[in-house]
């Protein structure tokens, strides 16, 4: 996403990141999640489930900020999202 102005904070935040796991076997194709994902992470498999649906991918992992709304609106349940915590930076010395 490209701003038109930096925000002035945005060396103080830290965006977070999220791990999105499918179950491919209880999707029923209906692409919601697909459709509603803000960063335009998921899309369409050409691959079938046994109940001959196409499940969502996630082929832009990277760009997944852990928002849920693919989780939300999913009415079978069938993805979910695990937000991936970045690993503390080691304490920084002070100068002499």
């Amino acid at each position: 996403m490209e701003f038109w102005r930096k925000p002035l904070d945005a060396d103080q935040v830290k965006v977070p990141h999220g791990q999105i796991y499918v179950i491919k076997e209880r999707c029923k194709g209906c692409s919601f999640c697909v459709e509603y994902c803000p960063r335009d992470v998921l899309e369409m498999s050409e691959e079938f489930n046994k109940k001959g649906y196409h499940p969502p991918v996630a082929v832009r992992q990277e760009d997944c900020v852990a928002c849920g709304l693919c989780e939300l609106i999913c009415p079978e349940f069938a993805i979910h999202v695990e937000l991936i915590k970045e690993e503390e930076e080691a304490t920084q010395k002070p100068e002499v």
